[in-house]
């Protein structure tokens, strides 16, 4: 089969403050282009109203596209504010009818928040979800999902549609000089992208700070950078738990893509306490993407997660997490082993160019 030339990747409705899925969709697309394939990025019309009014303008939209494949990019909020996806349900099962190939990327391939200790409100809205996700699945001619095949248990054993293309870092590139990235007369520095919305912010700033006091110990002139999504929201929380610490603290915000790549890069150290890291966690994959040293929770991660520069610790382990810390920031010749290997699996798996080139693969099928 020749290659695509035209390719359409079909969102929900944006998210705000910021829109992950938009944000990977336009790096795939520049990724694309070098390639010689075209990537549209189409907002589905009219899905924040009722499906019935959302079908005819997609309908409208849809004829545009005929010999094309058409994406859809399926979160389970980007389709519904409340979390019942089932306009993704109607949107592929219209683009079908009109002739289309018709492929999904799951960004999330499971039901949200897990299923123990739910309401009934939540009970049947991860019942639905399932219920989506498995019909997108059934009306899809190729499935994508951004982690391994082997961790998705309700896949059939024939699977021969579905394919494995990790998510890539919605950073762009950022060239440091040679060797440390830090200038020796400035203080050491340790970044955290993202926190969390309560009620599970108050535990990672309490397990950053904790961190910080133990390696501010070893290393006497230390600071920490808060940025990101959560992070002015919780200023508030930062400056609690940091009071009395000896370590200068800096709190950004929401940045640039840009200036977030270049704070990352320039930092000895990036901590990641949201969850245990897995391949679909941000601020690790921008951690390995600037080629800094990622401390964070072991758990979840998976295979080529495994191969990156991190120093993984048991969830929950403060003691085990500002140990860690200690060893990366007083031992130069570690960090450098780290960032290597941050940077040799980025090349290999994780760079745009990479997935870009597993995405025309997948196309061809």
């Amino acid at each position: 089969m020749n290659q695509p030339n035209s390719v359409v990747a079909l969102l929900g409705r944006p998210d705000s403050p910021t829109d992950g899925v938009a944000d990977y969709c336009g790096f795939l697309c520049r990724a694309l282009e070098r390639r010689g394939v075209d990537l549209k990025i189409v907002h589905a019309p009219a899905v924040e109203e009722k499906w019935f009014r959302c079908l005819p303008h997609l309908w409208r939209a849809s004829a545009q596209w005929l010999g094309k494949w058409v994406l859809l990019q399926y979160t389970a909020l980007a389709w519904s504010r409340h979390g019942f996806p089932v306009q993704a349900v109607a949107a592929i099962l219209l683009m079908r009818a009109r002739g289309l190939r018709c492929g999904v990327v799951f960004h999330e391939p499971f039901r949200q928040g897990g299923d123990t200790n739910l309401t009934w409100k939540d009970a049947i809205r991860g019942r639905c979800q399932e219920w989506v996700i498995r019909a997108l699945y059934r009306f899809s001619l190729l499935n994508i999902f951004t982690i391994p095949l082997d961790s998705i248990k309700w896949l059939p054993g024939n699977h021969k549609n579905s394919v494995f293309i990790p998510l890539g870092p919605n950073l762009p590139e950022y060239v440091v000089p040679a060797g440390e990235t830090s200038d020796r007369n400035s203080p050491m520095t340790v970044a955290v992208f993202c926190v969390s919305e309560p009620p599970y912010r108050e535990r990672e700033v309490g397990e950053i700070s904790h961190a910080m006091r133990a390696a501010s110990a070893a290393v006497h002139d230390l600071r920490i950078i808060f940025l990101g999504k959560g992070t002015q929201e919780a200023q508030d929380e930062i400056a609690r738990a940091f009071a009395g610490i000896p370590v200068e603290v800096s709190n950004l915000g929401l940045c640039s893509l840009e200036d977030i790549s270049r704070v990352l890069a320039e930092s000895d150290a990036t901590l990641c306490v949201r969850g245990k890291l897995n391949l679909r966690r941000g601020s690790a994959l921008a951690g390995i993407a600037s080629a800094v040293p990622v401390v964070g929770y072991s758990g979840a991660a998976e295979w080529p997660l495994l191969e990156a520069g991190i120093e993984f610790v048991p969830f929950g382990d403060k003691e085990a997490l500002g140990a860690a810390l200690t060893r990366v920031l007083t031992d130069r010749s570690r960090r450098q082993r780290l960032r290597e290997k941050n940077l040799l699996v980025l090349q290999k798996y994780f760079s745009w160019d990479s997935i870009a080139v597993s995405f025309i693969r997948a196309l061809n099928g």
